[in-house]
């Protein structure tokens, strides 16, 4: 039997078997998560460990465009424009404790990243024990481009691809399709869409960790190549850089040399925020030796800082509310962003509680 934890029926819930089925039901917004979607899901997790039937979790999404495109920004630009960033507050903090129970869950979670998996969506899924991606993947973190950084614990996650692979992804907001998302260490396991309902169905009688690894095996098919891959002598120079702007000059210096990948790279770079460029920087270089629960502890005060700053707005005005995709930076480019100012957004706003996640 189907269970409606969130609103609206956005959040569905069942067991199959011995299996926890979490599916995130908001098909017409690419299944993008509201407040209340976040504690549907926390409360599903929550039945889940309290139910001894139930031996794994899956986390997937409705439809047939993805898993999951990120956090509801409309609904934030609404907040923020109002001025009720209490809400937000609340949004982020909601979001990113759920990301970190994800990490911790006593019960393994296989998370289905089908199609468009964005920002949140990676949250709820690249957390998890089993992640298993598809032809069809999509996934990126493209905060740089509404005027922030990458959330969610996303650097940490990064901060561990191999070489500078986690850098690019995460100042130029590139998405990436499954080969890439496995070798930057996004993701686990490669399956054809086509199989992933008999996969599931195999699922409904796992029983610990190692049995969903058997069942998971026996359906991957051969990984594509990665584009990221083939590129990693290069990427690794230009982004290993001391400063956002060495980076920005390196890309550059490949693009002009007919490297397409370069070429899409630095034209990321041109668009996106240069204080999100910056404050991604600061922070995927932090992220190298933090634990997650302290990189999300950082995400909540830079997320909460944004906020309040003109750029998040007026990125995601440009990209989803009049989506003229020409958004106005303040400062306008990398130069007249300072190290201080980029490093600022991960300090604890002043009269705002910090997030608080611990590692036990």
């Amino acid at each position: 039997m189907t269970e409606h934890v969130g609103q609206e029926s956005q959040i569905l819930f069942e067991n199959r078997g011995t299996l926890g089925v979490i599916t995130v039901n908001r098909p017409r917004a690419l299944n993008a998560l509201s407040y209340d979607m976040l504690r549907g899901i926390d409360r599903a997790l929550t039945q889940c460990e309290s139910d001894s039937r139930v031996k794994a979790v899956l986390i997937q999404g409705a439809g047939e465009k993805g898993l999951c495109a990120g956090g509801d920004v409309v609904s934030l630009y609404h907040l923020i424009d109002s001025g009720d960033l209490g809400e937000g507050e609340e949004y982020f903090r909601a979001e990113y404790t759920l990301n970190n129970r994800i990490s911790k869950s006593p019960k393994p979670i296989v998370a289905i990243m089908d199609g468009i998996v964005l920002g949140g969506g990676v949250g709820i899924s690249a957390h998890a024990s089993h992640r298993v991606v598809t032809e069809k993947t999509r996934l990126g973190m493209p905060e740089t481009g509404i005027g922030f950084a990458p959330d969610i614990g996303g650097l940490k996650l990064l901060s561990q691809a191999p070489r500078q692979l986690g850098t690019a992804m995460a100042l130029t907001g590139r998405y990436v399709g499954a080969a890439d998302a496995i070798v930057c260490g996004l993701a686990d396991y490669y399956v054809h869409t086509e199989k992933l309902g008999e996969l599931i169905s195999y699922l409904e009688s796992a029983t610990d960790a190692q049995s969903i690894e058997l069942v998971i095996s026996k359906f991957v098919g051969n990984t594509p190549e990665s584009v990221m891959a083939l590129n990693a002598f290069w990427i690794n120079t230009a982004f290993a850089g001391n400063s956002a702007e060495q980076i920005r000059d390196a890309v550059a210096e490949h693009a002009e040399q007919g490297n397409p990948l370069a070429a899409e790279l630095i034209e990321a770079m041109r668009h996106n925020s240069p204080t999100g460029i910056k404050t991604a920087l600061f922070g995927i270089r932090r992220a190298k030796t933090a634990t997650l629960a302290e990189t999300l502890n950082r995400d909540y005060n830079m997320a909460v800082n944004a906020m309040r700053s003109h750029d998040m707005k007026e990125g995601i005005r440009a990209q989803v509310i009049d989506k003229d995709r020409d958004p106005q930076w303040d400062p306008a480019t990398l130069e007249e962003v300072s190290e201080t100012y980029a490093a600022s957004f991960y300090n604890q706003p002043d009269g705002i509680a910090g997030l608080g996640l611990k590692d036990y």
